[in-house]
């Protein structure tokens, strides 16, 4: 049977589904009606991994994404990772402690693992050393579905060793290691109803594309070849998302000047719309805020270089048509946030790349998390500390508290405000 035969009888076998159940199911709903997001309100997220998930770049993105896109959930995240750590666990504590005291007592409904990077010992394949891989990440699994059956897990292949923009040390390359591991790893997933992400084809595919024209650059996505900069996080984070069938949409919202009327909106509410002889205004409470990014910073271009496409995840389209030949600003809260042709603004201006009010006030939502992340690891040196830790269980007992206020704080920061929009012909912008 031909795709194209497959695809048709799938079509029609749920148009008959839907009309015995009296659905209005249609072809379009049926093929092209999208997964849900991974995540839900109420959802408590623990990243678990090595130091390149301590770092936290990936995970804070999907901390912005969701405090950002879905501002009315109450979703906790937590960063578990400790630097060094493999399968058996690490300086942190062996494995069963490890999971116990960062994830099982966190009571999470989602954890992601990824692990491998430090466990392939930086050196050519090994039967033995992959089948105790192997083996703990399969215990990993194991202990998690055990005290944690409600959980969904999301299981990271390795990222990947830079074998790309510099000369493997060996043979094939440590990279290839990492290949092999995260096989084992998504046939894991596939054998334990979990699901699988792929970091390291994304990676290595940013690192060739950049390699190409700026090798300089290319070194700078994983500048140790292990550990990602800040834009070979977003390329991670971007990857998992998609992954997570995250929707790309911020808010839309389609004007028509010349009457004027509100032709369509998504994810807001607008009001007020009138027309001056200085041009358009209304009033616009969003449901959502873009991604605190900076489009026009080294960071981002770097990542978007490398095929992050965040762009594409973070869209805020403006359209409006009927407009008069000109070039007109876009204002909002009297802030010229961009000027655009006529034509430019009927075929859509996307707001989130944008230096907007709503932009900033997203960014309370990053640096929030950036600094939860840092209270965690601190957190987790003191109650690994041994002998010393029972000392610091009062402190750590604060910290725990101030964390889960912060992240509360966090969330009443993201709650979208109205915003007064203007649509000005430029020469009358005083």
């Amino acid at each position: 049977m031909t795709r194209h035969s497959s695809l048709a009888a799938l079509v029609a076998a749920a148009l008959t589904l839907g009309a015995a159940f009296g659905s209005s199911l249609t072809e379009a709903e049926a093929v092209d009606a999208p997964a849900p997001f991974a995540l839900r309100d109420g959802d408590r997220i623990v990243f678990y991994g090595d130091s390149i998930t301590e770092e936290g770049g990936y995970g804070r993105l999907v901390e912005a994404y969701v405090a950002s896109r879905f501002p009315a959930w109450d979703v906790r995240f937590y960063n578990s990772g400790v630097g060094g750590d493999r399968v058996s666990g690490g300086w942190a504590g062996a494995i069963d402690e490890r999971l116990e005291r960062d994830v099982i007592a966190l009571r999470p409904s989602v954890v992601t693992v990824m692990l491998g990077m430090n466990d392939g010992g930086y050196k050519p394949y090994d039967a033995a050393t992959f089948a105790a891989y192997a083996a703990g990440y399969r215990t990993i699994v194991a202990k998690l579905r055990e005290a944690l059956p409600d959980a969904r897990l999301t299981l990271i292949q390795p990222s990947p060793f830079d074998d790309v923009a510099r000369p493997a040390q060996f043979p094939a390359g440590y990279d290839d290691v990492l290949r092999r591991y995260g096989c084992y790893v998504a046939a894991l997933a596939k054998r334990e109803g979990a699901r699988v992400v792929d970091f390291r084809t994304p990676v290595n595919a940013g690192l060739a594309a950049v390699q190409a024209t700026h090798p300089e650059l290319a070194r700078q996505i994983l500048p140790d070849r292990v550990h990602p900069s800040d834009a070979g996080h977003l390329v991670m984070g971007a990857a998992l998302l998609r992954a997570w069938n995250a929707p790309a949409v911020v808010t839309r919202v389609e004007v028509e000047a010349t009457e004027p009327r509100v032709v369509a909106t998504e994810r807001t509410t607008v009001s007020d719309l009138e027309a001056t002889d200085r041009g358009l205004s209304w009033t616009q409470l969003d449901e959502a805020l873009p991604l605190p990014l900076l489009f026009e910073g080294a960071t981002v271009e770097l990542a978007e270089a490398a095929g992050a496409g965040l762009e594409a995840l973070d869209q805020q389209p403006l359209v409006v048509t009927g407009l008069p030949a000109g070039r007109f600003d876009v204002m909002i809260d009297d802030q010229v946030v961009g000027t655009f042709s006529e034509s430019a603004l009927s075929a859509g201006v996307n707001l989130a790349t944008l230096a907007t009010p709503m932009r900033r006030q997203a960014f309370s939502i990053r640096w929030a998390a950036e600094g939860r992340d840092e209270l965690r690891r601190v957190l987790r040196q003191m109650v690994a500390s041994g002998p010393e830790a029972e000392r610091w269980e009062s402190v750590a007992a604060d910290l725990e508290a101030f964390d889960e206020a912060a992240q509360a704080t966090r969330r009443e920061g993201s709650q979208p405000v109205p915003r007064r929009y203007r649509l000005v012909p430029r020469q009358d912008i005083q």
